[in-house]
């Protein structure tokens, strides 16, 4: 029998995710064998995937109809849809949650993107879904916005799982670890449980490459007169995300090690995880699995799509990576500074998060569309 490469990448301490939802994965079985045999230990889910397993899937179409029949606004009858598919592979996934001691297990659900600037209603949205999903491995996503940040804060201290989401810089990332510990503090200060709450935090990796890449072959297509330039271009592309990831999980190794998060480890604290995220790749021309092969390391988790998880668990080239040419990574994103590719970092990841928000809030309001089409169709003359 072929090895499958997905259980050796779990030997080195990284869980694999499954970064899509449908109900016909948990109907047909499908959600089951790849978390009994194929070792994904958790899913992530978002309103780009909801839109996709939602809009003309038949499967759906009976619990529509009830929704219709008992007067359910739309965003009801998408929530009925979308909370039934999170309780059952939560259920699907409860055996893991238990076996690893709550390090795993977790089903990732996002509060609706169009509030992503909003604290107060964020906080409002994941107490309500927490609520009303009522599963102990849910964990809820909130975008690392400026005011997602105090949301998160607020939510971890309230007992509940948080994956972070949307993170593309590396002081983005630093800055959810902070407020997950200061939600830590805060729930520790009213003299609560710690122990028994989990966070990752989302770092893309895929949208940093396009987008940068793109801005290379458009100084390649302009023309350059110098072939050491074009040297430099040349070398950055595809490069850059995962250079970021690996200063990213440098800084993780400095907070878990610092005596803020080792007072709050020695009260049962759970360490937040970095999960890499965006993982298929976009360009035909890189390597199908890179983000996976090259991101292998203790205590983090890759969320990975269908085809790549097929793809990875039949060629992945399982090694330890996160930690090597660390060095390079430093230097490579310092290059970027150099006049000659003349890249800012900085504005990319402003970019990029805007960009993010605006790809979940399109496929959001599109599958509300799709729903207000199908309810037309279902409802009684």
């Amino acid at each position: 029998m072929a090895t499958n490469h997905l259980l050796e990448i779990n030997q080195y301490g990284q869980s694999i995710w499954l970064d899509n939802l449908t109900r016909d994965i948990i109907q047909s079985g499908e959600l089951k064998d790849l978390v009994e045999n194929q070792g994904v230990s958790g899913i992530t889910s978002n309103p780009a995937i909801f839109e996709k397993a939602i809009a003309g899937n038949v499967i759906y179409d009976a619990d529509i109809e009830a929704g219709v029949r008992a007067s359910l606004p739309t965003y009801k009858i998408y929530e009925s849809l979308v909370f039934a598919d999170i309780r059952n592979a939560c259920d699907i996934l409860r055996p893991v949650y238990e076996a690893s001691d709550r390090l795993d297990g977790y089903v990732s659900i996002e509060v609706p993107p169009t509030i992503a600037h909003d604290t107060e209603a964020t906080i409002a949205e994941a107490r309500r879904y927490f609520q009303e999903i009522n599963r102990e491995n849910l964990m809820i996503k909130i975008p690392g916005t400026e005011p997602g940040l105090p949301a998160v804060e607020q939510v971890i201290a309230e007992g509940m799982n948080v994956n972070i989401t949307l993170l593309f810089s590396v002081e983005s990332y630093v800055n959810t670890a902070m407020a997950y510990i200061r939600g830590l503090e805060k729930r520790l200060a009213e003299g609560k449980d710690i122990s028994k709450i989990a966070s990752v935090a989302s770092f893309f990796l895929s949208r940093i490459d396009s987008n940068i890449d793109g801005k290379i072959d458009a100084k390649l297509k302009k023309g350059v007169d110098d072939i050491s330039v074009e040297a430099k271009l040349r070398v950055v592309k595809g490069k850059v995300a995962i250079a970021n990831a690996k200063i990213a999980y440098q800084e993780y190794k400095k907070i878990i090690r610092s005596e803020r998060w080792q007072d709050l480890a020695a009260k049962g604290a759970t360490q937040q995880r970095l999960l890499w995220a965006s993982t298929s790749t976009k360009d035909p021309d890189y390597r199908d699995v890179m983000y996976i092969e090259e991101l292998i390391g203790r205590d983090t988790v890759n969320t990975v799509p269908p085809a790549t998880i097929k793809a990875c668990a039949d060629h992945c080239n399982v090694s330890d990576r996160l930690e090597t040419n660390v060095e390079n990574a430093y230097t490579l994103l310092e290059n970027l500074k150099d006049p000659d590719i003349n890249i800012d970092l900085d504005t990319v990841m402003d970019e990029l998060l805007v960009e993010g928000i605006d790809k979940f809030i399109q496929p959001f309001q599109s599958l509300m569309n799709s729903l207000e089409d199908k309810i037309k169709v279902l409802s009684p003359v």
